[in-house]
């Protein structure tokens, strides 16, 4: 495996195997705007990403086949999705060609000498990095990041900015199949976030401990120049932190840490709350993005860019303008007084939260929550017991069949029928689906004027929100 000091310096063609993921397709962007020629590869090449990369002027192939190589690239990115098998890496590690992941791909070629602001968590890393890069955008940093969510004041996910700073969503997944560490290990942070640690992945981590190691390592990088602003109240957190060199402000809702909440509440369109700082007033904010959960979001961003030297009257202008991210709580669309908003909520914990935080924006109508089970670790049965309490706050509930439930081994497999047993032996109002037409059938007859149809997925859902539009 190559480290990113490795790359050759004569670096000018360089091949994405896997480029039509969110990430890689990002890279191969930032890559083509830095000058370099770029081409990539990937078994599932369809718009819109192969469009929006086609329109950069990356050249894509078709599937993954040796022959890509033949041009003779100086260095070939290979992708997490990639298995050592994919005959381009087959090809790859044959001929002795220059090979890395993205992360490093993404530290040598866009981090290289600038500093990297890393946020990491099992929960609201993309909301709480878009925040930051608006911040720093809003404070004339003029930043670069790269974020797995559509940034709604900038319109994409990457951004290649002249600034100092480069915020990264610090993803905990694995990197490619010879690095089998973490993502964020392959940066070395300025500034840190750290919203939470929960169990998660369970296709790449045993359990709870084998999570907490790897965030371990990642703290365990940063030294006592280095800021980590982490969250008060997740014991994981307090166990993983105790006693480590590195410079760190605790946040949160808790009397005795750095920077705290006070005095929250919504006024629609509204989410506002009074920040302090070390029991001094910093600054009162308000944000159009809801919930509790993207108050401490926003905590997180404010301790870091103040650990920045941004003055408190840019943050708070930034919070203001912040438009969000795409498929966080995104209204998709208004039809017959009925709402669907789109979510990427699919731990237990997100989903629970989401609908807190969507229930006091719309408390004259019924919210609907429609949830897809399709992630690798939510198709296992590691929550079946703990998606029963995440559905509190919904009027109605629909669940889908998990739609790839092959692709885990029998014995291990999610039940949706059960989850619905268990939410009706609740008193809640649940149902399961086989497919996504049914669910559209079934909201199409019961729908109505000022109820709000919450649908949670991490996938595409079928189309499920345009076509629930255009049936209501």
């Amino acid at each position: 495996m190559l480290n990113a000091n490795t790359i050759p310096n004569h670096v000018q063609k360089i091949h994405l195997t896997a480029v039509c993921g969110t990430g890689m397709g990002a890279l191969a962007c930032m890559l083509k705007d830095l000058g370099y020629a770029v081409t990539g590869s990937d078994a599932n090449v369809y718009p819109p990403m192969s469009t929006f990369l086609r329109n950069k002027g990356v050249s894509i192939f078709e599937g993954f086949d040796a022959s890509h190589l033949d041009y003779g690239p100086d260095l070939v990115v290979v992708g997490n999705a990639v298995r050592k098998d994919n005959p381009e890496a087959v090809y790859v590690m044959g001929k002795g060609l220059f090979y890395c992941s993205m992360p490093q791909a993404l530290n040598y070629f866009v981090v290289g000498d600038k500093k990297a602001l890393v946020v990491a968590g099992t929960h609201g890393k993309t909301t709480t990095s878009a925040m930051l890069a608006w911040i720093l955008q809003t404070a004339g940093l003029d930043p670069s990041f790269m974020i797995g969510g559509i940034l709604q004041n900038f319109d994409g996910n990457y951004r290649l900015g002249r600034g100092e700073y480069v915020v990264i969503e610090g993803d905990e997944y694995d990197t490619a199949f010879f690095d089998k560490g973490s993502k964020f290990l392959h940066f070395n942070p300025h500034v840190a976030i750290l919203t939470s640690v929960e169990f998660d992945h369970a296709d790449i981590f045993d359990d709870l401990a084998h999570v907490k190691r790897a965030f371990g390592r990642f703290i365990d990088k940063m030294g006592p120049e280095q800021l980590l602003a982490a969250w008060d109240d997740d014991p994981n957190i307090d166990d993983l932190t105790s006693g480590k060199r590195v410079s760190m402000e605790r946040y949160g809702m808790k009397q005795d840490s750095c920077w705290r909440i006070s005095d929250s509440g919504i006024a629609p369109p509204w989410n506002c709350f009074t920040v302090f700082q070390n029991g001094q007033e910093f600054g009162r904010f308000k944000t159009s993005v809801p919930g509790t959960h993207n108050r401490l979001n926003a905590l997180g961003a404010i301790a870091a860019a103040n650990g920045l030297g941004v003055p408190p009257e840019t943050i708070i202008k930034a919070f203001e303008t912040f438009a969000g991210v795409k498929r966080r709580q995104e209204i998709r669309g208004v039809k017959n007084g009925v709402t669907v908003m789109d979510d990427f909520a699919h731990h237990p914990t997100a989903v629970r939260e989401t609908i807190r935080a969507v229930r006091p924006f719309y408390p004259d109508g019924r919210l609907i929550a429609v949830f897809e089970p399709r992630t690798n670790t939510s198709m296992r049965d590691v929550f079946q017991g703990s998606y029963p309490m995440a559905f509190d706050g919904a009027d109605i509930i629909c669940i889908r069949q998990p739609p790839m439930l092959s692709k885990i081994p029998e014995g291990r497999r999610f039940s949706s029928e059960q989850l619905v047993a268990d939410l009706k032996g609740q008193n809640q109002d649940a149902h399961y689906f086989p497919d996504t037409e049914a669910i559209i059938v079934y909201l199409k007859n019961i729908a109505k004027a000022g109820d709000v149809i919450l649908v949670m997925s991490n996938g595409g859902f079928d189309g499920i929100h345009d076509r629930l539009l255009k049936t209501l």
